[in-house]
């Protein structure tokens, strides 16, 4: 479903396979295993994590399909989502998602969850879905997108519009940090900026706290998501979270 792969102290996590790379939970599962064995391999030394698929969908969303069967089902899901999201926040390096297809509503989330979006620009939208097939977004989705976005407009556009962004749209959002000619030219742009970021040699704790000090309104939502009947635990939401 996905491969680690480490060349130098840039880890390469790939999905695998020409499907659409939906967000069924043992998709999930192997993700979250990636970055476990990422995290016991880099405790020594400055690292990047670069996030990129194989085919045409960097990620389609989450596998409804499989999701809709019963209510436990969605849940779980999420719940999976957000432990992933929760790990990639506290990871103690920089990550880059290389998106080099279409990512679409939970696939869009779990791009938007990395400090830098790279985009191809000859093939791929950005698309949060929701509203054109009928599904409410959760908080904690507004959350992230109000976090890594500045602009009401462009929320607007993303949540309100169901707008199908290009790389080039992205980048005039805000929402895309650079546009590249094709699948291999974004890969080989995220590698040169991970190593522009490990140059700085920064220490890793220092660094996953900085950003959960930034993205702390996100982390408070993670807890639950009142649109699959998840309303959390009132008290300490976030504990242990990345072990759900």
């Amino acid at each position: 479903m996905c491969t680690l792969e480490k060349r130098g102290n840039i880890f390469l996590l790939t999905l695998t396979g020409t499907d659409e790379h939906r967000l069924h939970p043992n998709l999930i599962d192997s993700l979250a295993a990636a970055l476990r064995r990422l995290r016991s391999e880099s405790a020594s030394s400055s690292s990047a994590l670069i996030t990129t698929a194989q085919g045409k969908f960097f990620s389609n969303g989450y596998d409804l399909k499989w999701a809709l069967v019963d209510k436990a089902r969605p849940q779980l899901m999420s719940k999976k989502l957000r432990a992933l999201v929760y790990d990639l926040i506290t990871l103690p390096m920089p990550t880059i998602a290389a998106v080099t297809g279409h990512a679409s509503a939970a696939g869009f989330i779990f791009a938007l969850s990395h400090d830098y979006v790279l985009m191809r620009k000859d093939r791929g939208f950005l698309y949060m879905s929701e509203l054109d097939i009928g599904f409410k977004i959760p908080i904690w989705f507004s959350a992230l997108l109000k976090c890594k976005v500045g602009s009401p407009a462009v929320w607007r556009e993303v949540v309100l519009k169901s707008a199908k962004m290009t790389a080039e749209m992205g980048v005039e959002m805000g929402i895309v940090d650079s546009a590249h000619s094709g699948a291999e030219e974004t890969v080989e742009a995220a590698v040169r900026l991970g190593e522009e970021l490990m140059s700085r040699n920064w220490d890793g704790k220092v660094y996953a706290d900085c950003r959960k000090t930034l993205y702390v309104e996100l982390l408070n939502s993670l807890g639950s998501d009142e649109t699959v009947g998840d309303y959390g635990k009132e008290e300490e939401p976030n504990k242990n979270l990345s072990r759900l």
